[in-house]
């Protein structure tokens, strides 16, 4: 039987909010099955991350070798070769740090591209983008290797590029791992940018539905949680591994 407390307690404006938020969010994502909207969207999301990721790491490995190898060579015994090549990446990685992934985002989409494949656009442009991070990411962590390590290789015979597989780079990964973990992390959340040139992924179809349902909170405040809970594993994952690495040092 209803009491002036609880009457005063329904209609106390925070509670009145939080009541009418459940309807909302029953018409955002449970009805007409939104909630598979969400998992397309998901879906391309982790497409977008995976393949820019790859193709970052194989533009980072590449530039921070390049640039590496440039730093460490000995006076006097300049290659002309090697410092074009590393003046070019000095261009890729100042151009591409130095100028917003929304820009680059929209010049590769209007103005390199002419498909209507967006997420393919999306995929390039920031594969692109965390290549000259991961560049740098890489790079400090060569550098942070002993050269002794290097010169110690190259005096059992190994190739430049064996010294690098076998010996510096599996110490130099243990220095980068929470860099490139927070790479991983800000490129699966930058994924929500290439919104903007109609790649369907979770923002785009958060958008859709705020549109049918002439609501934008519930739809946006659901892939805020979605990002969340995927970034908190990716953090978890990160740590793991992290502290297995050290373990493995004190073997």
């Amino acid at each position: 039987m209803p009491t002036p407390f609880t009457d005063w307690l329904y209609n106390f404006p925070p509670v009145k909010w939080l009541n009418a938020l459940g309807p909302r969010f029953y018409a955002s994502f449970v009805e007409a099955d939104r909630w598979k909207l969400y998992l397309k969207g998901l879906g391309v999301t982790f497409q977008i991350t995976i393949a820019a990721i790859s193709l970052g790491l194989a533009l980072g490995l590449l530039v921070a070798m390049v640039r590496t190898a440039h730093d460490q060579q000995l006076p006097g015994r300049r290659n002309p070769l090697l410092g074009l090549v590393n003046a070019v990446c000095k261009v890729y990685t100042t151009v591409i740090r130095g100028t917003p992934m929304m820009v680059q985002i929209l010049i590769w989409n209007f103005v390199v591209f002419s498909t209507r494949n967006k997420i393919l656009v999306g995929m390039v442009a920031m594969g692109i983008n965390a290549g000259a991070y991961i560049s740098e990411i890489i790079r400090g962590g060569l550098m942070s290797v002993d050269p002794g390590q290097s010169e110690a290789g190259r005096s059992l015979g190994l190739s430049y590029a064996d010294t690098m597989r076998f010996i510096v780079i599996p110490q130099a990964f243990k220095n980068i791992l929470p860099s490139m973990g927070n790479e991983l992390v800000t490129l699966f959340k930058d994924t929500s940018l290439v919104n903007a040139i109609g790649a369907a992924e979770m923002t785009y179809y958060a958008s859709r539905i705020g549109g049918k349902t002439y609501d934008y909170m519930p739809p946006l405040l659901i892939i805020a949680a979605i990002y969340l809970v995927f970034v908190m594993g990716l953090t978890w994952l990160q740590g793991r591994l992290e502290r297995r690495l050290r373990q493995s040092d004190r073997r």
